[in-house]
């Protein structure tokens, strides 16, 4: 984890209210660059929610979001990615019938060069060799750029929507990589791969948010916990100082909230 008295991102005092119904109560988290925080909880805690909070999804009902100790008003998606913070979403968002490449670069095409490219023509060649070259980079294996993701596997299509926004992340400097369940519809070998993946971003001094349900990837890639239950924040913990079953506790509520401690 980087030595540094800035946070990444600073969630102060977040609500979220669907109507009546209090979707997060009171959510403080900071994360530091070069971090990862496991964000844990059973379903409907509240762990997707505020990634969509964090993402520019939805707007929090009150409290305040800083980025790199500035507050920031996220109106939508487009102003969190502007900020530097890239997610990947548990339904991918990928262009099924786009092939790799152009989903790896989705938003970002190479175009033509001359007349082709003002008409607004892509260059399909050079995405591919740029999407080839920034795939190596991060050490993440796809097996084709040219097939379309329709035809992928579940698997491959996950590995595909993770490489697109370590790609985007790891261009800003300090970005933060928002990851909800990465690894919920991967093989063994596909989850080694993302927890390396998670452990290189962390190295290069990105922060990471994991949302996840798999406690083996949380404790061998996160530097802290943070269980929510019931909207609430009721643990936050370096990994080094609790335990599988204290984990377990918090997230069904067997165990007392660290606040009540």
């Amino acid at each position: 984890m980087a030595n540094t008295s800035e946070y990444a991102l600073s969630l102060e005092g977040i609500d979220l209210y669907y109507g009546y119904v209090r979707a997060l109560n009171n959510i403080n988290l900071n994360v530091a660059p070069g971090e990862c925080v496991a964000l844990l909880g059973d379903n409907g805690a509240g762990k997707s929610t505020l990634l969509k909070v964090i993402s520019g999804a939805h707007k929090p009902s009150h409290g305040t979001i800083k980025v790199h100790g500035k507050a920031v008003e996220f109106h939508n998606p487009k102003d969190s990615a502007n900020a530097g913070i890239e997610m990947v979403y548990q339904d991918l968002a990928l262009v099924d019938a786009q092939d790799t490449a152009t989903n790896l670069l989705l938003g970002k095409e190479i175009l033509r060069k001359g007349i082709l490219g003002m008409l607004g023509f892509v260059d399909r060649k050079a995405m591919r060799e740029e999407a080839k070259r920034e795939v190596a980079q991060l050490g993440v294996k796809i097996d084709t750029l040219t097939r379309p993701v329709e035809m992928l596997s579940g698997g491959q299509r996950q590995g595909v929507a993770l490489a697109r926004s370590a790609v985007r992340v790891a261009k800003k400097a300090q970005g933060i990589l928002l990851l909800d369940e990465p690894t919920a519809a991967l093989g063994y070998e596909q989850k080694v791969m993302v927890e390396q993946m998670i452990k290189r971003m962390s190295a290069n001094n990105i922060a990471v948010v994991l949302v996840t349900h798999d406690l083996p990837l949380a404790f061998s890639t996160a530097d802290r916990m943070v269980v929510l239950n019931r909207s609430r924040k009721v643990a936050d913990i370096a990994t080094k100082d609790t335990t599988n079953d204290q984990i377990v506790g918090w997230i069904t509520g067997a165990r007392d909230s660290m606040e009540n401690m």
